[in-house]
């Protein structure tokens, strides 16, 4: 059985009792709130990850809100996401991310000299929905709303160890085996294939520093799912590409002592898979140089190193006989386990993610400054209302999207002053 500790406390699922967990959870949820945040695109509402997650989680006493971040090209889009959401018991706040009383509140705040609307993604949606979720709860689990596999476990597991306040964490990452397809076989290649011997070879490269000691002790550093205080959410720098997963370990590095941070097992997970790419804006590929990009950068304002393009050379040499090495391991486990391997598609993988090294080295050194959004600290320095400002963005919206479908279907209008449910 697997007990292993690293830097970061791991917390295993040997068998836990969670019906006693979710009473507990659901008994403290009422002193210490709760919320889980879903940043979610239109297309999402057609498939049936996100009708599994909804019917989920409106199950969940021990969530007490529930805010969905949606970027929707049309009212008619965004009154549908809100139509879709109007079964759940709990407060639900439907955030119409690109919408234009978002995109006006943000407009403000560009005036005023911090200009947000550069950010375009996911990165803008977690942003947007920390900032009113930290209004309504003590503790906020995030996830993707293309969860294939999703159940009451994964926000129960992700809250409880931070809102039972004698276990003293502030933020808990999920890991877990991405295992899934028809033949089974194994998922996740830009954490087994890219980010693990990445890691590992610039330990060799780098020097075995703390930061990438603290970044490899995450068995899956790209979950986008986890829980953070509402007062962390509130100092971190969101990042605006596909780096996010990796550049937030780098934030919660900088805000949080080692012992205040947990990975917790979800067990088998899948979700929705992206292709490779054609080119490294793509796919997979922007992945990976967006993701190496943000470590070469945190490195360096973590632990002060100083990158050449010499060491990017060797990097690529030394991540290649790492990747491989890999790949031998997974065969092996693969085998015993009956599971689909093609390890010759896996090894030409490698080959890409080699070459994204290269690519992804130059443009750091053409450009080594990230792309981040701004805290939500400095934004309320700004503008101290800006949350509460979005909050009342967010329920003109909804009522406003009720109206229409209540139009829509011949129904009578509602009041003016209805609050989201």
């Amino acid at each position: 059985m697997d007990y292993k500790q690293e830097l970061i406390t791991t917390i295993h699922d040997f068998g836990c009792d969670l019906e006693l967990l979710e009473g507990r959870l659901t008994q403290l949820s009422e002193i210490s709130p709760t919320a889980v945040l879903i940043p979610a695109l239109y297309e999402e509402l057609e498939r049936p990850a996100l009708t599994q997650i909804r019917d989920c989680l409106k199950d969940c006493e021990f969530v007490r809100t529930v805010v969905v971040c949606v970027r929707a090209t049309t009212l008619e889009q965004y009154a549908n996401t809100v139509e879709f959401f109007e079964i759940m018991p709990q407060r639900t706040l439907v955030i119409w991310e690109n919408g234009p009383r978002v995109t006006q509140l943000l407009n403000k705040l560009r005036e005023k000299g911090l200009d947000l609307l550069s950010f375009k993604g996911k990165g803008q949606a977690v942003w947007l929905g920390l900032g009113l979720a930290s209004l309504q709860a003590e503790a906020i689990a995030l996830h993707d709303a293309d969860i294939t596999t999703y159940d009451k476990s994964y926000p129960l597991k992700l809250l409880f160890p931070l809102v039972e306040k004698d276990l003293g964490l502030a933020f808990n990452k999920a890991y877990y085996a991405r295992i899934g397809g028809e033949p089974l076989g194994f998922h996740g290649r830009v954490v087994r294939l890219f980010v693990t011997p990445l890691l590992t070879a610039m330990m060799d490269i780098f020097g075995y520093n703390n930061y990438l000691r603290y970044l490899s002790a995450y068995r899956y550093p790209l979950s986008g799912e986890f829980a953070l205080t509402d007062d962390l959410a509130l100092n971190t720098r969101i990042p605006g590409n596909w780096g996010l997963e990796i550049g937030l370990l780098a934030e919660v590095y900088r805000n949080v002592a080692d012992k205040r941070i947990a990975q917790i097992d979800l067990g088998i997970f899948d979700h929705k898979h992206q292709s490779l790419g054609r080119s490294s804006n793509e796919g997979l590929r922007k992945m990976c140089r967006d993701i190496f990009r943000s470590i070469l950068r945190t490195l360096v304002e973590t632990e002060r190193v100083t990158i050449s393009r010499e060491q990017i050379h060797t990097l690529r040499v030394k991540f290649r006989r790492e990747a491989q090495d890999y790949t031998r391991q997974y065969f092996l486990d693969a085998r015993f386990n009956n599971l689909h391997y093609d390890r010759h598609q896996e090894e030409m993988t490698v080959e890409i993610f080699e070459q994204v090294i290269a690519e992804a080295g130059d443009e750091y050194f053409r450009n080594p400054a990230g792309a981040q959004i701004p805290d939500w600290t400095r934004a309320l320095a700004v503008m101290p209302a800006l949350r509460e400002q979005l909050r009342e963005a967010t329920r003109r919206d909804m009522v406003q999207a009720r109206e229409l479908t209540k139009n829509n279907s011949g129904e009578p209008s509602p009041p003016g002053d209805l609050e989201p449910n």
